[in-house]
């Protein structure tokens, strides 16, 4: 479980004042000291993480936080990087101390239940000082079950993980209990899938993209075969086949080719669309892909990256879509890269944008980027849905998800009524 990606991780987010024990927390849970404690108020001055196996719960990374109080010269960055927290937990802890209930709490509730994210309340330091009861049932009244822990209290730490655990299980959203399917719910058992992967400039030496082996690892998990050829060798694999592929999954780089080479009665999708499947909501970003159809040249577009990278010659995300994007409007565009969790505030400053597979980060994340576009009225596609729509094969490769077809297909008729 060391090796799970970062994305696949149930995000827990220790939020809380300074100095009110939030790191020394994560060591309890941890077993180790991980955090750098110290009585002095501020001494997390970045978000911390931290990825363990955290049974039976599974999975999981600690985002340990700023003071949401500090009021150091380093404060207002501290203050925006935890703020960004929200966007990515999937359940928060928020640590208070007894007797002591502050706006700065207040806020993280509010925002909490704001944006539905589970929270927990976790009274810590109770070896200097026990909460009253009259304080501590208020509390409950306000936010639920309130845990009461000492972190300095070796001899409790079993009992104050159980408890944790417990209450984590409990809050966990239920599709990381239950994780989305990436391509099992299309195979049935026994069946097999045709995985089309392109050995070009961007594919790393001597190993496969993430994409690749999570799709790989999600059929074998679901009791099905991969059979993984390049593009070249696509059409002599099928007709060597003995029974056809209950669908072909390409590179979105192959799908023009993919699609002229697979019959039409096999389904045929890209890897990226089953990732926008899984990690975000595919209906909005096939609709999102009518609006290229809007664009002038000299809009301005957003293209936004999960992780950060080098670009190499040819980057799918910072020239090959550029360019396909310039020819299909005729004329140059506007077109701002934002990489790694630089997702900027100002979204409604885009005509529309065009984010990848967001396989780096998880669907909370990427759901609060998909909120944030909807709420600023610009519509957000995704990679390969928009290299689909630009090829001219889209309603193809949404074939397999009559919902997402759906949308694009009433996004285009608006579309039309409204030009």
């Amino acid at each position: 479980m060391d090796n799970t990606p970062k994305a696949n991780r149930l995000h827990i987010a220790l939020l809380g004042r300074t100095n009110v024990g939030k790191s020394s927390l994560l060591n309890l849970m941890l077993g180790q000291d991980i955090a750098i404690t110290s009585p002095v108020a501020g001494t997390t001055t970045d978000v911390v993480e931290k990825a363990m196996e955290l049974l039976p719960i599974g999975p999981v990374l600690f985002l340990d936080t700023a003071g949401l109080d500090d009021v150091s010269e380093l404060s207002g960055a501290r203050l925006q990087k935890t703020a960004k927290v929200f966007d990515r937990a999937d359940v928060i802890i928020l640590v208070a101390e007894a007797d002591a209930w502050t706006n700065y709490e207040e806020t993280v509730l509010s925002e909490a239940r704001k944006r539905k994210i589970p929270f927990l309340i976790v009274v810590n330091k109770i070896d200097l000082r026990k909460p009253t009861s009259e304080w501590l049932n208020r509390l409950t009244q306000k936010a639920g079950k309130v845990l009461t822990v000492s972190c300095r209290d070796e001899s409790e730490r079993q009992a104050y993980l159980d408890a944790l655990k417990q209450q984590l299980l409990g809050k966990a959203p239920a599709d990381f209990i239950v994780t989305p399917s990436l391509i099992g719910d299309l195979l049935p058992p026994g069946g097999f899938a045709v995985l089309v992967v392109p050995i070009d400039l961007q594919a790393p030496k001597g190993r496969l993209i993430l994409p690749q082996v999570q799709t790989i690892r999600d059929t074998l998990d679901n009791d099905a075969a991969a059979v993984v050829v390049k593009e070249r060798e696509l059409a002599a694999t099928l007709a060597n086949l003995k029974n056809p592929p209950s669908i072909v999954v390409t590179d979105s780089q192959a799908i023009l080719k993919v699609t002229a080479d697979v019959p039409k009665e096999i389904p045929v999708t890209t890897f990226s669309i089953l990732f926008a499947r899984q990690k975000s909501d595919l209906a909005v970003m096939a609709a999102g892909a009518a609006a290229i159809d809007r664009l002038k040249p000299q809009d301005r577009v957003l293209i936004a990256e999960a992780c950060s990278h080098h670009a190499l010659e040819d980057d799918i995300g910072r020239v090959k879509i550029p360019r396909w994007l310039r020819q299909y409007v005729g004329g140059d565009l506007q077109i701002d890269v934002a990489s790694g969790r630089d997702y900027p505030d100002h979204i409604q400053e885009y005509q529309l944008v065009f984010h990848c597979g967001a396989c780096m980060i998880n669907r909370r994340e990427m759901l609060s980027r998909l909120r944030k576009a909807q709420e600023a009225g610009v519509p957000v596609t995704n990679y390969g849905v928009a290299i689909s729509f630009l090829q001219g094969v889209l309603k193809r490769s949404l074939a397999p998800f009559p919902h997402a077809l759906a949308a694009f297909e009433h996004a285009c008729q608006n579309l039309n009524r409204h030009s």
